[in-house]
């Protein structure tokens, strides 16, 4: 008796211990739920393209094997499928205004006036030396997947992307604002080595 009595005795803290363990550990949802719940988010975010978006962007990378970037204060402005994006940097550094509709882009504020061309993303790359994935940007910055191709989610731990892989940029998701209904993004790092686009967000707007 007194033999059991002690083989319980030591056993009982191995019991606690894994019950203890059980129940800190949630597995995460199955994928397929989380797709599901994905697509929900997509499909609610699927019309919204009136917004303003206020925050931070730092850009760095390679064109043409010579490396440039620069950083400032944004504000995206998108009113349908046009757009303003307009970036003011520190003294001494890169400031301007990039106006995109379906009938092509102008870039202004750089010395020589304005330049335009029928392609947002060649026209910064040419003038500005960026490198900035414009097209799909709009998608991930919802944190959705662009409509340019195959796409590749993963998820953390709340059930929003953790990573979207697409068009040779590997995006992360470090922050989401989880006050709004559906959740947005509050950082968005997007990278295709040697380039990196950093987005940080101060505030969202939905019209």
């Amino acid at each position: 008796m007194k033999l059991s009595f002690r083989l319980l005795a030591a056993a009982l803290p191995l019991l606690l211990a894994a019950c203890a363990h059980k129940e800190a550990v949630r597995p995460q949802a199955d994928y397929t739920v989380l797709l599901d719940q994905q697509r929900a988010r997509e499909h609610q975010l699927a019309k919204a393209d009136h917004w303003v978006l206020q925050g931070k962007i730092g850009v760095s990378g390679q064109v043409n094997g010579k490396s440039d970037g620069g950083s400032g204060t944004l504000t995206w402005t998108q009113n349908g499928d046009s757009y303003e994006f307009v970036v003011r940097g520190p003294v001494g550094s890169k400031s301007f205004r990039l106006s995109v509709t379906p009938d092509g882009a102008v870039l202004d504020g750089l010395d020589g006036g304005p330049v335009r061309s029928p392609d947002a993303e060649s026209l910064v790359e040419k003038a500005l030396g960026w490198r900035v994935p414009l097209r799909d940007l709009r998608a991930w910055v919802l944190g959705l997947r662009a409509d340019s191709g195959p796409a590749e989610l993963k998820f953390g731990p709340d059930g929003l992307p953790a990573t979207l892989t697409q068009d040779g940029w590997n995006v992360t998701y470090p922050a989401w604002n989880t006050t709004r209904e559906p959740a947005v993004p509050n950082k968005v790092f997007a990278e295709n080595p040697p380039n990196k686009v950093r987005l940080s967000v101060e505030s969202w707007s939905f019209q």
